[in-house]
């Protein structure tokens, strides 16, 4: 018993901590923590045999942690369920249809042809009407790192399926302006062409920028 927890301690730990990170719904976030759980619980064995007091008291905090990360994501994943009920049946609808806010914010930018544009960060709404006013969409990089940030224009796109269409190919993706990741613009105006101009918070930058 005791070797194979542990072997299943730390496997069970690393299995976890990459399902918590990738951050690909409250269901897997879930599942995530309960291989935390079931991970803690092998540390628990290996410390009780090993006579490790302070491994011990660690792995019941943490296991008491991930009892409350499987209670709080687990329960979310029937309401983001809702919410995916209710997109797909309101597409059937002539005067309106429904997406989820939360399904947007994980999905990714492709173009008509399916080409993968870069994933969602964040959107921006109107506080006058709720209406999204743009979209930052990642471009490049690997896990954050040389990644560009750019705003993506809320009337150049649809979203279907877990998915973003937009309706620009990915030569003029390329050339909407990037923004920077700590000064986001401060409205939606567009330029003629669809290109939407930036405009950055006032106060300076952390280089003395004005």
């Amino acid at each position: 018993m005791a070797e194979l927890a542990s072997w299943l301690a730390p496997i069970a730990t690393m299995v976890a901590a990459v399902m918590t990170a990738a951050n690909l719904g409250p269901r897997l976030t879930g599942a995530g923590f309960a291989v935390f759980a079931v991970g803690a619980c092998a540390w628990c064995i290996v410390a009780l045999q090993a006579d490790q007091t302070g491994l011990l008291l660690t792995n019941v905090f943490l296991l008491v942690v991930d009892v409350i990360g499987v209670w709080r994501w687990l329960g979310r994943a029937q309401y983001a369920e809702a919410a995916r009920r209710a997109a797909r049946a309101s597409a059937s609808r002539s005067d309106a249809s429904l997406f989820s806010f939360q399904d947007l914010l994980s999905a990714s930018v492709v173009d008509r042809g399916g080409m993968a544009l870069g994933p969602v960060i964040d959107a921006m709404g109107s506080v006058e009407d709720g209406s999204i006013a743009y979209l930052v969409v990642s471009d490049g990089g690997v896990a954050g790192v040389g990644e560009v940030l750019r705003r993506f224009p809320a009337d150049r796109l649809a979203y279907a399926e877990g998915k973003v269409i937009a309706s620009i190919p990915r030569a003029a993706f390329e050339a909407l302006p990037a923004i920077e990741a700590d000064r986001w613009p401060l409205d939606a105006r567009h330029t003629r062409s669809g290109i939407p101009e930036i405009e950055h918070d006032p106060r300076p930058s952390a280089k003395g920028e004005r």
